[in-house]
């Protein structure tokens, strides 16, 4: 689902703990777009824009994660959203990098974009790292999230960390174990895969996601 003129399908505005990222642990007022099975309630700009103003004053929050499907399809209804409250809180768009174009116009408004990927193809890393590319541009803190299973050998992981060097040595790197994965205890590969890819980038993190129903992504 998409922005249909100034309107957008939201799957939710909760308040909740972030699971992952570079704000992993922070309190955040969440803007979900909602995917095609999700249960959606459409909002205005306007709309969108009153109710974040409200939740902000009413609940103490370190910043706004804008994320879901395709949140940076959404771009003009965002920017149509804050141009009606300006966010006094930081945002952060956490997206997939797949739409590298949408990031330069949203650069007055946000404060942390957050690439965030699951899968280490050369298509989609391909395009996440244009993202990142185009947010050190546009003069954006940006993050570069790795969302790890047990099928990716560290080979790969050191890759795609020389990679995103190369699109932006200003990006802060989070590795987060994922499926396959005990996510409770690390095996000592962990140490090894750090030690290595902070020899290639040194802001580079490891860290393990809060479960639900405490952690929201």
């Amino acid at each position: 689902m998409q922005t249909i003129g100034s309107s957008a399908a939201l799957a939710g505005v909760p308040v909740g703990v972030q699971a992952q990222g570079i704000w992993a642990g922070r309190r955040q007022l969440f803007v979900r777009f909602a995917g095609e099975a999700e249960t959606a309630t459409m909002y205005t700009s306007a709309a969108l824009g009153s109710e974040l103003k409200r939740l902000t004053e009413r609940s103490a929050v370190h910043s706004i994660s804008v994320g879901g499907r395709d949140a940076l399809a959404n771009a003009e209804f965002l920017l149509s959203a804050f141009e009606s409250w300006m966010p006094t809180k930081p945002v952060m768009i956490d997206t997939d990098g797949q739409r590298p174009d949408r990031i330069a116009p949203l650069r007055k408004v946000t404060q942390m974009i957050q690439v965030s990927v699951a899968q280490l193809l050369p298509g989609i890393v391909g395009r996440a790292m244009e993202t990142l590319a185009e947010a050190k541009k546009s003069n954006i803190p940006h993050a570069f999230v790795l969302l790890v299973g047990s099928e990716a050998s560290d080979g790969q992981i050191l890759r795609v960390i020389e990679q995103t060097k190369e699109a932006s040595d200003q990006t802060a790197i989070v590795i987060h174990p994922m499926a396959g994965t005990d996510r409770t205890t690390l095996d000592r590969r962990w140490s090894g895969v750090m030690e290595r890819a902070t020899l290639v980038h040194g802001d580079t993190r490891l860290v393990i996601t809060i479960p639900p129903p405490t952690g929201i992504s």
